[in-house]
């Protein structure tokens, strides 16, 4: 939720599993939450559409597709895991070890990882802020505040004027061409998702992207779930090669863990996508009558819960 990309944290904990520092045990568990905390920008671009009701309620219902889609399969699939790895001699569950299986039967070679788009656009940014960093402020802490500051900043201004833009006319000019081409059907909005977000390799850029369109009226709300779904599966790219890049069983198990845990949850949830779609629609109804429900929203599910959960755990640590 803090770095606003799913592909960063699960790079990083490929590489984290690649160097030793993070087991593998540990490892899948972060992967299903860094499904869940990418899904916090939709609802952020969601709110920027607030001053005007009907858009804001198509907006923010599209992107709770995003958000009830990476619950429900973490309230399926985290207790599955955790309890079949209870009874694993070696503490892995029934995910885990199909991973295990693939990056076995896989076993892929090292190649250098390429270059993401967007870092390569954005570099000369990132750059002169880091450059700024080090010229005004006196400790690398403070630096790092800075940076992580100016950055946040970045992010909401642009989250802002992408809003703008995108109600614009492009795509009063373009409504019928993504009506009738690009989400024709289920089938191809759920491919326009995966070679999107594989192509920018940020499904935060894609998901925020298309709650917008949505709440523009400009997708139909019911091909949101399937490009939602399909955003998910593309992201998982970038852990594999990440892990293709540190070439060590377990980067490569938890890697293709991130693709099995969203393969498995678009196989249930796609078929059962009247709960998801529903409850989101439900939801917001309600946040479109009463705005503060959205707020209820962002909070409890990427504050409270994760910050009550973290407390939990570490009191029944103590306990022990």
């Amino acid at each position: 939720m803090i770095v606003q990309s799913s592909s960063f944290t699960s790079a990083l904990i490929v590489t984290l599993v690649a160097t030793g520092e993070m087991t593998l045990g540990t490892a899948v568990f972060a992967i299903m939450g860094a499904n869940i905390g990418t899904a916090v920008t939709g609802v952020i671009v969601a709110l920027a559409n607030l001053r005007i009701r009907s858009n804001f309620r198509r907006s923010f219902t599209a992107a709770l597709m995003h958000d009830f889609f990476n619950i429900l399969t973490v309230a399926i699939l985290f207790p599955l895991e955790w309890i079949t790895s209870v009874f694993n001699e070696a503490g892995r569950g029934v995910l885990t070890r199909l991973a295990a299986w693939l990056a076995q039967v896989i076993g892929l070679e090292e190649v250098p990882r390429p270059d993401s788009p967007v870092k390569v656009i954005t570099a000369p940014v990132v750059n002169g802020v880091d450059w700024l960093g080090a010229v005004f402020m006196p400790t690398p802490g403070a630096e790092g505040i800075f940076v992580a500051a100016v950055g946040l900043l970045l992010m909401f201004v642009s989250l802002v004027l992408m809003v703008k833009n995108l109600r614009g006319a492009l795509l009063r000019y373009m409504d019928g061409l993504f009506s009738t081409y690009f989400f024709k059907n289920d089938a191809r909005a759920y491919g326009i998702g995966v070679i999107s977000t594989v192509l920018v390799q940020s499904s935060t850029i894609t998901t925020s992207l298309m709650v917008p369109l949505a709440g523009a009226g400009i997708v139909r709300i019911r091909r949101v779930f399937p490009f939602m779904i399909g955003a998910n599966l593309g992201t998982t790219v970038t852990s594999v090669l990440a892990a293709t890049a540190n070439p060590v069983a377990a980067a490569m198990t938890v890697a293709l863990f991130h693709v099995i845990f969203n393969l498995v949850g678009s196989a249930i949830w796609y078929p059962l996508r009247r709960i998801p779609i529903m409850t989101a629609t439900w939801y917001g109804r309600l946040a479109g009558r009463q705005p503060r429900y959205a707020f209820i929203f962002l909070f409890a599910v990427f504050v409270v819960i994760p910050l009550l959960g973290v407390a939990i755990t570490e009191f029944i640590i103590g306990l022990r």
